[in-house]
């Protein structure tokens, strides 16, 4: 599998060192403006190689990523602290006008799977620019909110976070839905295995639990400049699945299954990209929250004229 990563700043190196780790890819190819980034960060993971899986990783330009499998879009321009997602937009649209032609242009039948922020606009943004269709056109969405819920959940539960089955809907922001009543561990919902255990789930846990996710982003963002390595273990989820055509439920951000704004649902992943969307059974208090969040983003896109 050919990979390409375009954009090498903490997200795209983090994502392109990930994938080295897992020998998630046979070549990996780095694109940056900053032509020596590039350089520097395929040469470092290189030699980390001897320890993964082998794997040709090599910078270059875009005629390079000729053949990709799939090409990696995370050349956005940094979240500032205290800034949210939504305002991003403006600055980062100018930066996809000018990388997804190009990248089009040398691999015209790859998947595009983007990282930068507001991911969910970004992705509606490259469904316009790119002319692709849909299921090929894939934003990261919430599987970082939803690696965040399970995460928080095993550790109160005490279980790993493999065996967590709960996600996160909707906008990877701020009006984000995590999806309480679909959780489960081991067929159970969640809430009546937390009473099982005498490991009771109030709503003060809810409401931790909540803002551990929810506010993550800000407190990592205010503590170190940006998040990245949850990320780029994420994109190394996201390339396996394509790769090994794997039919993984993921949720991925994605124009179709919500009118035409694109926000995370569960996604059925394979090779060709999106194979399926899984509409969650919510209850009416998430439906609301989901409906809300795909307003939210509804007038954000339209504010562009998309």
């Amino acid at each position: 599998m050919k990979i390409g990563i375009v954009g090498c700043g903490f997200v795209g190196s983090s994502g392109a060192f990930a994938i080295a780790l897992e020998g998630k890819a046979n070549e990996l190819i780095l694109v940056d403006l900053n032509a020596d980034l590039a350089r520097a960060h395929a040469e470092d993971i290189l030699h980390a190689t001897p320890f993964s899986e082998p794997i040709r990783v090599a910078a270059g330009s875009y005629p390079m990523l000729k053949g990709a499998d799939l090409v990696v879009l995370a050349c956005g321009v940094g979240q500032k602290p205290g800034e949210t997602r939504l305002q991003l937009l403006q600055r980062n649209v100018k930066v996809f006008q000018d990388v997804v032609p190009r990248v089009i242009e040398h691999t015209p039948d790859t998947i595009l799977l983007i990282v930068s922020n507001p991911v969910d606009i970004m992705t509606q943004v490259v469904s316009k620019i790119s002319g692709l269709p849909p299921q090929r056109i894939i934003g990261s969405g919430t599987i970082l909110d939803t690696a965040r819920f399970r995460t928080l959940l095993s550790e109160h539960l005490d279980i790993a976070p493999h065996s967590v089955h709960a996600y996160v809907l909707g906008e990877h922001g701020d009006s984000e839905v995590l999806a309480w009543s679909t959780g489960k561990v081991g067929g159970v919902a969640v809430e009546e295995y937390a009473a099982q255990i005498g490991r009771p789930i109030t709503e003060e846990i809810k409401t931790k639990i909540d803002d551990g996710v929810r506010l993550a982003a800000y407190r990592i963002i205010a503590g170190k400049g940006a998040t990245y390595y949850g990320i780029g273990a994420g994109i190394a989820r996201i390339a396996s699945a394509i790769g090994d055509d794997e039919g993984a439920v993921l949720t991925l951000s994605n124009v179709e299954g919500f009118g035409g704004v694109s926000l995370s649902l569960p996604r059925v992943l394979k090779s060709k990209g999106i194979d399926s969307t899984i509409q969650p059974m919510l209850s009416n208090d998430e439906a609301e929250e989901l409906k809300n969040s795909a307003e939210i983003l509804r007038a954000a896109a339209a504010e562009l004229q998309l």
